[in-house]
C-alpha cells in the first residue's frame, strides 16, 4: 500500500482534525499505532506542522467521513501524480547540520565492523557520498588521524533496524555468490554448510608432520624394550684385594 507524502505530518493533521482511530491513521500513514498515540499525547512529532491531505489532493472529505463512521474502514490514498516515485528517490538521505561532522566517525565504524557493506549501502545509511567513503577506506581522508569509529546508531544517523536490514542483505548477497567471509568479516554470520565446505585447516604444525598418523593401535602393537639390569650397589665396593697382586709380583 502506498503511503502519503510527508506521512508523519499527515498523521499529525489527521489526529488534530478528525476522529479517525489511531489504527486507521497508522495503517494509512505507514506508522505504528503507538507512534500515532504518541502524536496525540504530544510525545512524538513535537513541533511538526500538520500536512492537510485534502488540500494536497491525497484524500477526499468523503473518504474521511466514511472512516469516521466505520472504524474498520481503511483509508485509500487518492492518486497524486507528485507522489509517484517518492519512495524510490535516489541519493543520500538528508543529514542535519548538527550531525554532519559525525559522519566520518560513523563511516569508519561501518567500514571496520561491517566490511561486507557496499559503499552504496553505507551512503544510504549515514547520508554521505561514495568519494568520502572511499577516502576513509583507503585512509586518505584529510582528518583520518583524528577520526575514531563510533556506532552510527548511537550518533542518531540511522536506525538499528535499518542497519540490521542492510547487513542481512549484504550477507544474503554473499551467500548467493557462494563466498565465505573471513573472520574479520563476521564469520559467525556464515551458514554452517558454507563454513564446513571450506578447506580444512591444519591442526598440527608442519614441523612435527607425521604424528597425525600415530594411532592407539601403534602403541598396542609395540612391545616394550627390555630394560638393562642396573648394577648392584655392592658390586662397586667388592674391588679386587690389592694384597693378592703383591704376592704374585713377589713370586
Amino acid at each position: 500500500m502506498n503511503k502519503p507524502i510527508m506521512a508523519k505530518a499527515t498523521a499529525v493533521w489527521l489526529v488534530d482534525n478528525t476522529t479517525i482511530s489511531f489504527k486507521q491513521i497508522a495503517d494509512f500513514c505507514g506508522l505504528h499505532e503507538l507512534e500515532v498515540q504518541g502524536i496525540a499525547d504530544g510525545d512524538v512529532a513535537t513541533g511538526v506542522k500538520g500536512f492537510d491531505p485534502i488540500s494536497n489532493n491525497q484524500l477526499t472529505q468523503d473518504e474521511i467521513d466514511a472512516a469516521e463512521k466505520d472504524p474498520l474502514h481503511k483509508l485509500k490514498l487518492k492518486f497524486y501524480a507528485a507522489a509517484v516515485g517518492e519512495e524510490k528517490r535516489r541519493g543520500p538521505r538528508y543529514t542535519p547540520l548538527s550531525k554532519r561532522q559525525d559522519r566520518p566517525a560513523a563511516i569508519l565504524w561501518l567500514v571496520k565492523f561491517h566490511p561486507e557493506l557496499t559503499d552504496g549501502q553505507i551512503s544510504k545509511l549515514v547520508g554521505t557520498t561514495k568519494p568520502t567513503i572511499q577516502s576513509i577506506r583507503e585512509r586518505t581522508h584529510w582528518n583520518i588521524s583524528n577520526i575514531q569509529p563510533v556506532d552510527p546508531v548511537a550518533l542518531g544517523l540511522t536506525k538499528q533496524t535499518e542497519l540490521d536490514a542492510a547487513v542481512q542483505k549484504a550477507n544474503e548477497k554473499k551467500a548467493r555468490e557462494g563466498s565465505v567471509m573471513s573472520d574479520d568479516e563476521r564469520r559467525k554470520l556464515v551458514s554452517t554448510e558454507q563454513s564446513l565446505g571450506g578447506d580444512a585447516e591444519p591442526k598440527i604444525p608442519t614441523s612435527i608432520a607425521g604424528l597425525e598418523t600415530f594411532s592407539l593401535s601403534d602403541t598396542e602393537d609395540a612391545k616394550p624394550e627390555p630394560e638393562e639390569a642396573l648394577p648392584d650397589a655392592d658390586s662397586f665396593f667388592n674391588l679386587p684385594d690389592s694384597s693378592d697382586g703383591d704376592d704374585e709380583d713377589e713370586r
